[in-house]
């Protein structure tokens, strides 16, 4: 059964940082690319970043240079390090791949206050 475990999620103030954890489980997780979305209220939900099988990352244009996402294959798990936070970053952000469906974890709450 896959499972995808979020947590990290807080409330900040704005600059500061987190680290997000996502631990996966129920799949061959060396191979797979994992992503992260977020989803602010009112709004689409949105990726945030992607790391390949080899660690290879990919960025949102708003996240580039203080969002930093990595990968422990050895503990199934994918990892996103929040630094200068804004209020804007406030959203559930929630751990993902893909293969011909979309598995998602319950996601965690970022709160980023001014």
């Amino acid at each position: 059964q896959v499972q995808l475990v979020e947590s990290g999620g807080d409330l900040v103030q704005a600059g500061g940082s987190l680290r997000l954890s996502c631990a996966a489980s129920g799949f061959i997780f060396s191979s797979i690319a994992m992503n992260w979305y977020r989803q602010a209220p009112g709004k689409q939900r949105e990726l945030v970043a992607t790391i390949g099988n080899r660690g290879t990352a990919f960025y949102t244009d708003s996240v580039k240079g203080r969002f930093t996402i990595s990968r422990d294959n050895a503990k199934n798990t994918v990892y996103l390090q929040m630094n200068s936070l804004k209020p804007e970053d406030t959203a559930v952000y929630y751990c993902n791949f893909k293969t011909w469906i979309d598995y998602w974890g319950q996601g965690t709450q970022v709160t980023v206050s001014s």
